[in-house]
């Protein structure tokens, strides 16, 4: 094991029921064995490390009894600790979940078994002592935290918001100071946002207030890489040594079976009213087949159609009652959301359609099979959205994908090749967030005075903050501080003192606490933006994220009609009508998810494999043997993924082109449209993250260049620069250097939506900007005029620290800057070439869905479908006139 790793070990030792019965408390030890036949795999691995007092990572699906390995230990070391009678009030198992529905859950799951060595213990005459367990949150009233003052619980369930809260708690955090045991779930969902930099900021102050080390345990479903997330959960000592953890790899304990199914042989001329409707058919069939089915699709907007549809066929074959299918995701109501989970549990729905809310650990009882609709974007997501279903250990997660389009088949198909051969996607995990970091110091600065170095200190024990740099440290402390003082005409004020000098900082003023604790947290208010025209009148609602990625001059549809975008000012959009004019946007466009980087370079690593066996005549049928063996794929899907490959090849053989786009090839070609507009299409299959660093820098330079506003077409699988009439492509990607990449971006997005929103985010979580004000809630609208005015103010400080973070957040966290300086790297170091087509008269195959961003509303399939047929009708012309002159 390298240094950086050495004090991190996979667990490989499985003990036995017999050795983990020994080591429990025997009343504890005695219910265990009447409960459970035998040990699950995690259980194998990981109790007998946790009782030993290591800190322990458990990857593993749904079903294999994580939680109670978990807790289980605990459970008995504090009922030996009570018998002993040194069980005192205060808290010891710190449970933190990123959901308040999995905190509820727990509470519930631990009643039992507590309850039940209790009873048992009884029978023997042995008199146990109590353990309480509550849930806390924000939820929880006054009078309950007053209780819990009074009546501490031993075991204490809640979110990373009300930990930072309760850290500061005058009285409460003291009952914090005997935690032996801290628990963090779905530790996967919180190491990939800020929520998780959060929590490891409030565990560090944790530990500085225990005085002693205690023992993590992080439980996650299927994530990669686990040294990562080990190290996430672990953090490092004084003098920057990673603690130990202990790795337990469970991750394939159970059996899966998947399949990818297309509902038609042609998804090019089967209308699409067909198609859609086959889609429908063959979603319902696989309703009606198994007892309870989930299925997933990657938009709100997407879930809501495939009820709509699941209920029409329903009544139309009165065999399934329609409230038997039922919608779940975050725009409903709580009460909604709980409704049908609850009937789930009791068995009462036969389909409930999801797009990401159902993805975590909450108990939504038995599912026996997941279908997914289009492609779930990454190995891991897809692995943990089947791993809902065949709960139980013994059982298998079946999942079925079901894909309607060519580009969605060919990333399913690699996608499930690499679930099989155990290949996962990096998790991001984002680093340095020093809005995070503002939060936590205020905290800090409210507990104690505080010398400098002490507070740095701790804060680069946290994985997430380890490589802070100390001037970013101290930067945030000026500007916490009031160091910038010409903010206060601004009503900026100084959240604590410091004194640069004597190396200390402390609290400022009497309402430092309650303004911490009132705007405590990472999550963004979500709100929607009114839309009105520039005559005022009121047309709809949008969603945020939607208005992020508008530039003036996109055209979007809602309420039916095409309007484009003019300006926005604080959460309200104006817009004019653009009549018969074609949309720009699709309408759920800022709702997809980024095909993760990793899967991307595996499907471009297929394109070069499969243009080779294309190339060398490896016969067709097994090209086809090898999709449904390797990909499993039906026969549906094998025809249409080998056609796409074939029309690719000979397309670009027409051409005179013989180097076909792959890991290896960037192929770029330009297309004229109908208007004059010349698309300029790079076919960088690395995922839309990525893509978007790599366009934004590129259209920025093309417009110094050009003199013009260039279009920005965006997908996965590549991206388009679209130049006005009259206006030739003047960039090429070998022009972007990857050390200037950064100043580009930041130079092309300062002015976007983009930039104005995540720079009220950011000042929202530094504190900068205050979300409630002594009880007083301030508006979201009010929020965002506040924000264009301070970016005016500090966009002359690029150090300043609200600024630098938004930049950050934009170029890590939301683009793939990384991954494109990595690409722009291999271009310039001759790894990856770059081939050029002609100007064209017709898109390739493979660009069909990048222009089509740049050209129709998605969510008008009918367009999208008659436009793709009118494209492939150009192309098998060239190439049946290529074929023909070959053969002569």
């Amino acid at each position: 094991m390298s240094e950086s790793r050495r004090n991190l070990v996979y667990a490989d030792k499985e003990y036995t029921k017999e050795e983990v019965l020994r080591i429990l408390n025997p009343v504890v030890a005695e219910w265990f064995n009447s409960k459970f036949p035998d040990l699950t795999p995690p259980q194998k691995l990981a109790l007998i490390p946790i009782h030993e007092g290591n800190n322990v990572l458990v990857s593993s699906p749904t079903g294999t009894g994580k939680t109670l390995t978990a807790f289980l230990i605990a459970i008995s070391e504090l009922i030996e600790m009570g018998l002993r009678g040194e069980l005192g009030d205060s808290v010891y198992v710190l449970y933190v979940s990123p959901l308040r529905a999995l905190n509820n859950d727990i509470y519930r799951n631990l009643e039992e078994p507590i309850r039940e060595i209790r009873e048992l213990a009884e029978k023997k005459g042995i008199k146990l002592p109590e353990i309480r367990h509550v849930v806390r949150t924000g939820d929880t009233t006054n009078t309950q935290r007053q209780n819990m003052l009074r009546k501490p619980p031993h075991i204490l369930i809640t979110t990373p918001e009300t930990l930072a809260i309760i850290l500061v708690a005058p009285k409460f955090r003291e009952k914090l100071k005997t935690v032996r045991w801290v628990i963090v779930d779905e530790v996967h969902s919180l190491a990939e946002n800020k929520r998780g930099a959060h929590l490891t900021l409030s565990l560090e102050r944790l530990r500085e207030l225990t005085e002693r080390d205690f023992v993590r345990i992080g439980l996650s479903a299927t994530i990669n890489p686990l040294e990562d997330v080990a190290r996430f959960l672990a953090g490092y000592d004084d003098d920057g040594t990673p603690r130990n953890c202990v790795i337990v790899d469970a991750r394939y304990a159970k059996r899966k079976s998947l399949k990818v199914v297309s509902p038609v042989s042609d998804l090019i001329y089967t209308p699409s009213q067909e198609v859609t409707q086959r889609m429908y058919e063959t979603l319902y069939d696989i309703v009606k087949r198994h007892r309870t089915t989930l299925i997933f699709t990657n938009t709100r907007s997407g879930t809501e159609r495939v009820v709509f549809h699941l209920k029409q066929l329903a009544r139309k074959r009165k065999d399934l009652p329609e409230d038997s299918i039922a919608a779940h995701h975050s725009s409903l109501s709580r009460g909604v959301r709980l409704d049908v989970e609850e009937k789930l549990k009791r068995g009462e729905l036969k389909a409930i359609v999801s797009s990401t809310s159902l993805e975590l650990g909450i108990d939504i009882g038995y599912i026996d099979v997941v279908a997914q609709v289009g492609s779930p974007k990454s190995v891991t997501r897809c692995l943990q959205r089947i791993g809902r279903s065949g709960h139980r250990l013994h059982e298998t997660s079946k999942g079925i994908m079901v894909c309607v389009d060519r580009d969605d088949l060919v990333e399913v198909a690699v996608m499930v090749r690499e679930a099989y051969r155990h290949h996962l996607d990096k998790i991001h995990i984002p680093r340095n967030a020093l809005d995070v970091l503002a939060q936590h110091i205020v905290g800090m600065a409210i507990e104690k005075k505080m010398r400098v170095e002490d507070a740095f200190r701790i804060i680069r024990r946290s994985y997430s903050f380890h490589e802070l740099s100390y001037d970013d440290f101290v930067n945030v402390l000026k500007y916490l501080s009031g160091g910038y003082s010409e903010l206060e005409s601004h009503k900026v004020y100084g959240k604590i003192w410091f004194d640069p000098v004597e190396g200390v900082f402390g609290r400022r003023g009497k309402y430092a606490r309650v303004i911490y604790s009132l705007n405590v947290g990472t999550i963004p208010d979500e709100v929607s933006v009114k839309v009105y025209t520039t005559e005022k009148k009121y047309v709809g609602n949008i969603e945020e994220e939607f208005l992020e990625r508008l530039m003036p001059g996109d055209r979007f549809v809602l309420g039916g009609k095409v309007y484009e975008f003019v300006k926005s000012d604080g959460m309200i959009a104006y817009v004019k009508p653009a009549f018969e004019q074609k949309p720009t946007i699709p309408a759920w466009f800022s709702e997809m998810l980024p095909l993760s980087y990793d899967l991307a370079v595996k499907i471009s690593e297929f394109r070069g494999q499969m243009f080779k066996w294309i190339e060398s005549g490896k016969p067709l049928e097994e090209i086809k043997k090898y999709l449904k063996r390797e990909c499993r794929v039906d026969d549906n899907s094998a025809e249409a993924i080998i056609g796409y490959f074939r029309e690719m090849y000979y397309f670009l053989r027409s051409l005179g082109i013989r180097e076909y786009p792959s890991d290896k090839t960037i192929l770029v070609e330009k297309w004229r449209d109908e208007n004059g507009r010349i698309h300029q299409v790079f076919h960088t299959l690395f995922g839309r993250r990525t893509n978007d660093a790599l366009s934004h820098a590129l259209a920025y330079l093309a417009s110094r260049k050009t003199g013009t506003n260039i279009g920005i077409a965006l997908h996965d699988n590549g991206f388009a620069l679209i130049y006005p009439r009259g206006v030739e492509p003047a960039v090429s990607l070998s022009e972007l250097k990857p050390e200037e990449v950064e100043d580009l971006l930041k130079k092309a997005i300062f002015n976007t939506e983009l930039m104005r929103r995540r720079f009220r985010h950011v000042a929202v979580r530094g504190l900068m900007i205050l979300r409630n004000y002594k009880g007083y809630e301030i508006s979201v609208q009010r929020q965002q005029v506040n924000a264009l005015t301070l970016i005016k103010v500090v966009k002359r400080w690029m150090d300043f620290p609200v600024l630098k973070e938004t930049y950050r957040e934009i170029l890590e966290d939301y683009m793939d800057i990384n991954h494109a300086r990595e690409v722009l790297e291999s271009i310039r170091d001759g790894k990856i070439r770059i081939v050029e087509t002609p100007l064209l008269d017709t898109p390739s195959p493979f660009a069909y869905n990048i222009v089509l961003e740049g050209l129709s509303d998605i969510v008008l399939m009918e367009d999208k479908r008659a436009l793709i047929a009118h494209f492939h009708q150009q192309v098998m012309q060239r190439v049946s006139r290529f074929l023909q002159e070959k053969s002569v």
